[in-house]
Formats: C-alpha cells, sequence, structure tokens
C-alpha cells in the first residue's frame, strides 16, 4: 500500500502541477509583446485583498493596498524628475518596507531596477552604479558612507541624482544627496493613464551576479521572467496560498530572496515577515510570534540554525514547508527532523541561466527536475575543460556520474545575458553536441540520483561549482574580479584565486596564491587595508599562501587545481599561508594552533 500511495502521490503532482506548468511555459506562451508587468500584479494583488497585511517588518505592518499606494507615490516623484520608459534607476537599500516601494516604484514610472549589493564598496560599488547607465541613485541612509566614499566616481549628479531613503534614526540627509522620503510624503500617486504600457518583454530588474571574469555582471531579468515567479509560488513547489505568512530574511538584491520569495508571495496576497539580517538565535521566535508556515532558505542558515544549542521544543513551531537552494544531503534529514519541517523544495536556478530544478515530488537530498530536459555533459576539472570526443563534440555523463550542467539555448529557453556582451559570449557554450548549437554554461556539476519512484522523471543533486567562481557567504566570487583588485599592489606580480573548502562552512573560502615581485617581502598591513576597501566582505580571501615560483598549466593558464588540493594545509604546502582573522581585521600568520581550530570548525568563518 505504501507503494500504491507514492505511486499515486507522483501522478497527482504530474496532473496539478508539471503538467499545466508545461504548457504554460513551452506550449502556450505569453507574447513578449503582451502588456503584463510586475506593478500591475501588485496592482491586482492590492485590488482582491486591500486591507490584507502585505509585509511584516520591525513592527510594522503594511496592507497590500498601502504598498501599492506607496509605489504609486515613489512613481510619481521618479516622473517628477523625468525619470521614464527606458531609464534604469540603481537601488541600495536594506532589507525593509522602503525596498520594496522604492523598486515598485521605479517599475510603475516604467524604468528598470538595478539591484546593488548593500556589501559593496569602492571600485566594486562604482562599477555597479555605473555599468547600467543608472539615470539615479535610490540609497537607504543606512548605506549613506558606501556612497559618500565613491561618489565623485559616479555619473550622477550630487544633490539631485543621488536619492536618500530616511532609516530608523537616521541623521540628516547630507547636502549632495535628495531628501527622498519627504519628496514622496508630498506628491500624490501615479494617475494609472500616465504609467507606461511596459511589455514582457523589456527589462524589470538587473542582478548582479560573479561571471568568470572581471567585476560583478549585471545579468538582465524581463518582466515576462519576474511575472513567473508570481505564478510559480501559487502553482508548484511552495504552493502558496493567501493565509501563508513567508519568513524571508535573505538579501532582497538577490533572486532567491526577492523573486522566489516576495514574488511568489505577491502572486497570491501571502504575507511576509521580512528581516533585515538573520539571526539564528531568534529565528524560531520570530516564527512563533509571527506564525509563520514557509521559510525561504539557502543552505548556510540551515546550517547556522543546527549549530544553536538543541531544545526540546524544536520541531514545535509553525513550520510546515521552506524552499532554497544549497541544503546540503548531509545535514538535511537532521534539519527536517529537528526542526519539524515536512516538505523542502529544493530548487536550482542560476539568477541569469536559462535551466531550472524544483523539488516537486519532495524527494530528500534532491534540488528535484528540470521542466526542461537538462545536459549533462563530462568535464574534467583538474583541466577545467569539458571532455570533447574525436569528433569534438561534448559526452553526456552515465548516470549517477557528476557532470557540468548546460542548458540548451532554444527560443522557449532564451539565454538573455549580460549588458556586458562579451561577458554573455562567455557563458554560451557552441558545438556541443552537433555544429551550431549553443548552450549556457552554468559552471555547475550535477549527477543523477535515485529518489524512487518518480512517474521516470530524473532528478539531480548539485556537487559543487567549478571554474573560475567559488561561493562563500551565498554569494558567488569571481576568481579573476578579486584577483584583478589584490593585483593592484604594488608588491604583488600575479595573484591567483580559487576557493577552499572549510570544515562546517557552507560552498569554498577565498584563498589566493600570490607571487611577489623581485626583492618584495609580504606587507600583511597594506594587503589587509586593500582588500578591506575595495572587497566586499565575502570576497575577501580568507587564506594567502606566498608562492616561492608560479604554477602554470601545460596551456600556460594559472595552475589552480594542485593549488586547491594543498589548500592551506601546513603538511601539503612548503609555503607561508596568512589567515584573515576578522577579530584583527588583517592577515596574521597561520600557526600550527590555529590550523587545529579551523579543522575542528572552532574559527567560526
Amino acid at each position: 500500500m505504501p507503494v500504491i500511495g507514492e505511486v499515486l502521490s507522483s501522478v497527482k503532482i504530474i496532473v496539478r502541477d508539471i503538467v499545466p506548468l508545461v504548457f504554460k511555459t513551452i506550449v502556450k506562451r505569453p507574447k513578449p509583446d503582451d502588456i503584463d508587468n510586475l506593478p500591475l500584479r501588485l496592482a491586482k494583488t492590492a485590488k482582491a485583498c486591500p486591507d490584507k497585511t502585505a509585509i511584516i517588518f520591525e513592527g510594522r505592518k503594511i496592507s497590500w493596498g498601502e504598498l501599492d499606494r506607496r509605489a504609486g507615490q515613489v512613481a510619481q516623484a521618479l516622473r517628477n524628475e523625468g525619470v521614464g520608459f527606458g531609464d534604469t534607476v540603481s537601488l541600495m537599500m536594506d532589507n525593509r518596507i522602503e525596498f520594496i516601494e522604492n523598486m515598485f516604484g521605479i517599475m510603475r514610472a516604467g524604468a528598470a531596477v538595478s539591484l546593488i549589493n548593500t556589501n559593496l564598496r569602492g571600485a566594486q560599488l562604482v562599477h555597479c552604479i555605473s555599468t547600467t547607465n543608472a539615470r539615479a541613485l535610490i540609497v537607504g541612509s543606512e548605506h549613506g558612507d558606501s556612497v559618500a566614499e565613491v561618489k565623485a566616481n559616479c555619473d550622477l549628479k550630487e544633490g539631485k541624482d543621488i536619492l536618500m531613503v530616511a532609516d530608523v534614526d537616521a541623521p540628516l540627509t547630507p547636502n549632495w544627496a535628495v531628501d527622498f522620503s519627504q519628496t514622496i510624503e508630498q506628491v500624490e500617486p501615479i494617475d494609472d493613464a500616465h504609467i507606461p504600457p511596459v511589455r514582457l518583454s523589456d527589462p524589470a530588474i538587473y542582478i548582479f551576479t560573479s561571471g568568470t571574469t572581471g567585476l560583478p555582471k549585471a545579468a538582465i531579468q524581463k518582466q515576462g521572467r519576474q511575472t513567473l515567479f508570481c505564478d510559480l509560488g501559487r502553482a508548484v513547489g511552495l504552493k502558496l496560498v493567501r493565509d501563508d505568512c513567508m519568513y524571508i530574511c535573505l538579501p532582497l538584491y538577490h533572486a532567491t530572496g526577492l523573486c522566489v520569495g516576495f514574488l511568489g508571495a505577491l502572486g497570491v496576497g501571502a504575507t511576509v515577515f521580512l528581516k533585515r539580517k538573520f539571526s539564528a538565535r531568534h529565528f524560531l521566535d520570530d516564527v512563533r510570534e509571527n506564525n509563520c508556515n514557509t521559510f525561504i532558505y539557502i543552505g548556510e542558515l540551515c546550517r547556522y540554525l543546527l549549530a544553536q544549542p538543541i531544545k526540546p521544543n524544536d520541531a514545535d513551531n509553525p513550520l510546515e514547508k521552506m524552499t532554497g537552494n544549497g541544503l546540503r544531503p548531509d545535514i538535511w534529514m537532521e534539519f527536517k527532523e529537528r526542526f519539524g519541517v515536512p516538505k523542502v523544495y529544493e530548487f536550482y536556478g542560476a539568477s541569469e541561466g536559462n535551466t531550472s530544478f524544483m523539488n516537486f515530488f519532495n524527494r530528500d537530498r534532491t534540488i528535484g527536475a528540470a521542466i526542461i530536459p537538462p545536459s549533462v555533459v563530462e568535464y574534467d576539472v583538474a583541466a577545467d575543460v569539458v571532455i570533447r570526443d574525436e569528433k569534438g563534440f561534448c559526452k553526456k555523463v552515465e548516470p549517477g556520474q557528476p557532470g557540468l550542467l548546460l542548458g540548451p539555448i532554444t527560443k522557449s529557453a532564451e539565454f538573455v545575458g549580460y549588458t556586458d556582451r562579451r561577458a554573455t559570449e562567455e557563458k554560451i557554450l557552441r558545438d556541443v553536441f552537433k555544429p551550431g548549437d549553443a548552450f549556457f554554461n552554468t559552471g555547475d556539476l550535477i549527477k543523477s540520483v535515485d529518489v524512487g519512484f518518480a512517474c521516470g522523471i530524473k532528478h539531480f543533486q548539485f556537487v559543487d561549482r567549478v571554474g573560475d567562481t567559488f561561493r562563500w557567504k551565498g554569494e558567488n566570487c569571481s576568481t579573476n574580479e578579486v584577483g584583478e583588485i589584490i593585483n593592484r599592489h604594488g608588491d604583488i606580480d600575479v595573484c591567483n584565486v580559487y576557493g577552499v573548502e572549510v570544515p562546517g562552512a557552507d560552498g569554498r573560502a577565498g584563498m589566493a596564491a600570490l607571487l611577489l615581485k623581485e626583492g618584495a617581502c609580504f606587507d600583511a598591513a597594506s594587503v589587509s587595508a586593500l582588500v578591506e576597501k575595495d572587497l566586499a566582505v565575502y570576497a575577501r580571501p580568507v587564506f594567502i599562501r606566498i608562492l616561492s615560483e608560479q604554477q602554470l598549466t601545460g596551456t600556460f593558464k594559472l595552475q589552480k587545481g594542485t593549488l586547491r588540493e594543498e589548500a592551506y594545509h601546513p603538511d601539503r604546502c612548503a609555503d607561508e599561508i596568512y589567515v584573515w582573522k576578522s577579530d584583527l581585521s588583517s592577515y596574521a600568520k597561520m600557526d600550527s594552533a590555529y590550523y587545529e581550530k579551523i579543522m575542528a570548525a572552532e574559527v567560526g568563518f
């Protein structure tokens, strides 16, 4: 009987969830010129449930109707400043109600939103503000200092194009910014008759993602992709309903928190409990107090929660379902059992990518199945290249073997790419199985797994990130981007960056192998000052290795494979190793005692 029940459940999911989704996304795709966009979706939800609480944040509440009205005021204020269709406005703000108001207001004015990572400083911040040709920057006062450091290097007029939104207990708006909080209060919401007819094919948001080279890339997200997220929350995975309350602590400038989380709630009019930052200590109290039955996660948060002292009532909470990415197989069951969460809808998908997976069937330890069948090909990790046969074509992996995930680029699975055309082309792998075909290179290794009966639909597990990126603190980091910045130091000849594993931590920590210029000595203080000034916290190399000579591959590329294997282990390499110590805000030489603390997962990276 259990087997029959499992079969019937799988068939039900196929008929109820997957078939309609395939029909809508592939068979009956909306036309690119259709007038549909996120502001219209907000207006629709506001009309359906105007008094329903949309967001709970730090003791404040705002209804869907009021949120729609506030977005209209932002739109009118921007239109008064000449912002309109075809423009882009940058948004840099903590998770708070005003973030959502301003994001929708920008789009209601007809412009696209460029979401700025609030961790960025210096050159990275300048690049992200400038690369989308932003007409204006809306910044929360909590990040005024970061903008003050770089405003002279941005193509924005002081006192006009930098619009500041006050935070709690915010100081007076500086003279180089406009008090946008006051400006918004002085206008009425934009007249619907003056809202630009934004189409599904028009840009909605730019999300910055680290590619294989250079500074962060602005991935273009069209309105059609974003409205789909509104539908997905209701149709598959979480199966959201209006009575749900969703816990979101992930940054809204990233796709998981914003698109999978908030837009999913928007689609049905559910309530969002929004946190500025994640707190493992207060998590369950927040969940219970606000009756949150849904949790948006990344694997790192789950590991933090498991590290908290065990309490007998951990499972006594309203959580029913959770969705996110990066929940590692080794802690999957422990998390479910300890916190009493019956349904984990793990998903996989790059912000800029054209292939995604969803754990429709609620199978443990899997990212689920793909709507559009993916291609997984053989990959040489050491050489960092795809393996091709004698004809020059890629080879698909055997079942259960890890391989590089590729997404076929077709009319129904387009790859829009980035604002940088060269960066877009670098993510495309051509002549994969036949001359002239094209695939999006995810840069990720996955493998198929046996999950029992699932109507013959193949399921997969995430294995690792490859190539010139590493993932740390929930962020993808470009090794070349980090290397380019560290190479600015006058004593460094070559900087080779790669990711290394750290016990008890998700992802890979950054490590930089430095070849110093002839006669130079490693100056820990000046290198520390450089990375602290110009690199976000997550992008700073945790470890530094001082090389006696540079190591190259047979094709004269920087060697990373051997360096990754040797990592920071003193018994594997004779070079000096330095480690970033957060209490000192500086690099210090690694000693055996500190190494043992790292191995015992006692450092707290």
